[in-house]
């Protein structure tokens, strides 16, 4: 057997350039590139290894180890995880920062490899430097948090120990049903061993992403149900856009005449305008899709875990007979909330569901009540995002000025605060896959680094990361990312004074404004940043606008430029848009405030309008 001797980082690494993928019908590298910021615990060993091949697999210098998994996350969910980043942290609190953004690529399925700097295997120079010890099991160190927010977890204390490793972590991060990050603890003495590698190791893979086809009789019940169905109401997911399955859930809506509401993730299946689309649905969605889900008797959940911001914490179905059908590649989601579960993927699942239906369609009144309700979503939508004189605008006046004006692939990103509700309801999607919010982990801080990711995967389009003034404070070193490798962004900063969204739960629910919006907090001297100049600072174009028209004139300059550049509006704390359905959340059953009783009660009374048993 032909063998090459290399050290265990030098192998790792020349094993990620071998795997190739299919983008588009082409060949393409699987691993696209790697962030990294070293330290003691990777440069000498894997930072050797990687400048080596710095012309086949670019290394990304980030700023922070959050920010760069993030921006890596990302990434993958622009390829609709058929390509993937790799993240590399030295040890201690590097390899610590990463574990947010694993949490934020596992709950949302997404792909993405972590490779850490970990002890040294021999234990000889123990404890190292930024070592955690636990006095009782010396195996454990800072990378074990990994443990809770990973598909695939492994630590290599022999060089040899890749050979079956690696193709375990490229196949969890590939597989449909159990795709999310993957994480590999380096030992640091380990990372400079040599080993006589089988060459065969090395040689190039093609990896195509399965599409696992339906069980038979599980169509055929899943059939059964639906042509029982006076309201039908199909609810895509974001496993329709990790399916490749936009196209095939427009054929099937639309010869079946079904309504099709859209989760969080699922948002941009369908185009905005499509005559079967009724909105988003859930907690942020539309008073449309709401109104749907309130009557239907039968849910056909496609690539969806259906989780609470969606369901309204499951009061938003209304009919005490409601089936569901859930058709989804992981039997975990799939068999979720008493579903009749259809194992599959999304694509292969929605054409032979078809077949099974035939001629079936909907009945027309239900179709036609989803329409109105649609338009009627729409005329307010129309209403709440027009310019006026309001002074600071509303989110959805800011959200309308940029969705009116940007281009037809223009990417919408977001993540956390009181930006996804505003996006969710009022980003009218001109064309399929032009939103992105990350709402499994509602992660303050991947609007910028995510945007930093996004552009990476698709440079040829404009990405616009919607940030309020909270998530920029709290992450944003991204905007110099992003000036430094040329990959341009607009960003917009919506400036409300605090967490203002979280304001508005805490005083609906009774509570006084507390530790939310600056001016309730505990400060002596209550300043203002100047977000402009501190963008300028890392490079970027920036620039305060006051009204909407400024905005709309800041935005087609900001489309010209030649680098990143960011737009800050203040906005109201106070204004929303309504559509919600309920929410289940904890309120005190005793409190010395008359209001936090009567949001008590009030939260009673909807829990009694939950369905039981999911």
């Amino acid at each position: 057997m032909k063998t090459v001797r290399l050290t265990m980082a030098q192998a790792l690494v020349r094993y990620l350039i071998a795997q190739r993928t299919l983008i588009d019908g082409r060949e393409a590298p699987l691993f696209a590139g790697v962030f990294a910021i070293f330290g003691h615990g990777n440069v000498t060993c894997l930072g050797e290894a990687l400048e080596a091949v710095r012309d086949q697999l670019p290394t990304w210098r980030g700023q922070n180890e959050q920010s760069m998994a993030l921006a890596g996350v990302a990434f993958a969910k622009a390829k609709r995880r058929r390509q993937i980043m790799v993240a590399a942290s030295s040890i201690g609190p590097g390899a610590a920062n990463m574990v947010t953004a694993a949490g934020v690529a596992h709950s949302n399925r997404l792909p993405i490899l972590l490779l850490s700097g970990d002890t040294f295997a021999n234990r000889v120079p123990d404890p190292v430097l930024q070592q955690v010890e636990h006095f009782g099991n010396p195996t454990i160190t800072v990378n074990d948090a990994f443990r809770a927010v990973t598909r695939y977890w492994d630590r290599i204390v022999r060089p040899e120990q890749i050979l079956s490793s690696l193709p375990q972590a490229v196949a969890a991060m590939l597989d449909p049903a159990d795709c999310g990050p993957a994480f590999l603890g380096l030992a640091q003495d380990v990372q400079a061993e040599a080993y006589d590698y089988p060459a065969a190791f090395f040689a190039p893979r093609l990896h195509r992403v399965p599409r696992p086809r339906p069980d038979v009789e599980q169509l055929v019940e899943a059939a059964a149900l639906i042509k029982k169905a006076k309201r039908p109401l199909l609810i895509a997911g974001g496993g329709v856009h990790y399916a490749l399955a936009t196209e095939t859930l427009a054929a099937f809506a639309e010869r079946h005449g079904m309504p099709v509401a859209e989760t969080i993730a699922g948002r941009a299946a369908l185009p905005h305008d499509h005559p079967n689309n009724v909105g988003p649905i859930g907690v942020i969605g539309s008073a449309s899709a709401n109104a749907l889900a309130a009557e239907t008797d039968l849910v056909l959940a496609v690539g969806t875990r259906l989780q609470d911001f969606s369901t309204g914490s499951w009061s938003a179905f209304a009919n005490p007979d409601l089936r569901i059908v859930a058709l989804n590649a992981a039997r975990f989601d799939a068999v979720k909330h008493r579903a009749h579960a259809v194992v599959g993927d999304a694509g292969a699942g929605l054409e032979e569901l078809s077949a099974a239906l035939g001629g079936w369609k909907a009945p027309k009144p239900w179709a036609d009540l989803g329409r109105k309700e649609y338009a009627g979503w729409n005329k307010l939508v129309g209403q709440l995002t027009a310019p006026s004189n309001a002074d600071p605008p509303s989110y959805a006046q800011v959200v309308g000025a940029i969705n009116r004006i940007c281009g037809p692939t223009d990417l919408a990103l977001t993540a956390a605060g009181g930006l996804p509700g505003e996006l969710c309801k009022n980003w009218r999607a001109k064309t399929v896959g032009t939103f992105d919010c990350e709402f499994g982990f509602s992660c303050m801080g991947y609007e910028i680094s995510g945007a930093w990711g996004a552009k990476m995967a698709n440079p040829e389009r404009e990405v616009i990361a919607f940030v309020g003034d909270g998530s920029y404070l709290m992450m944003n070193s991204d905007i110099y990312s992003s000036v430094l490798t040329g990959h341009k962004l607009i960003v917009v900063v919506c400036d409300n004074g605090g967490f203002a969204v979280i304001n508005r739960l805490q005083i609906g629910k009774g509570g006084k404004p507390f530790n939310n919006l600056l001016a309730d907090c505990k400060v002596e001297n209550l300043v203002e940043v100047d977000f402009a100049n501190h963008a300028e600072s890392m490079g970027a174009i920036a620039e305060r606008v006051e009204s909407i028209a400024d905005l709309e004139r800041a935005f087609k300059r900001a489309k010209k430029a030649d680098r990143t550049t960011v737009i800050v509006i203040k906005v109201s704390a106070y204004t929303w848009t309504p559509g919600d359905a309920w929410w289940d959340v904890g309120v005190p059953e005793v409190s010395q405030r008359a209001e936090v009783r009567a949001a008590r009660a009030e939260q009673d009374q909807g829990r009694k309008k939950q369905r039981a048993g999911v």
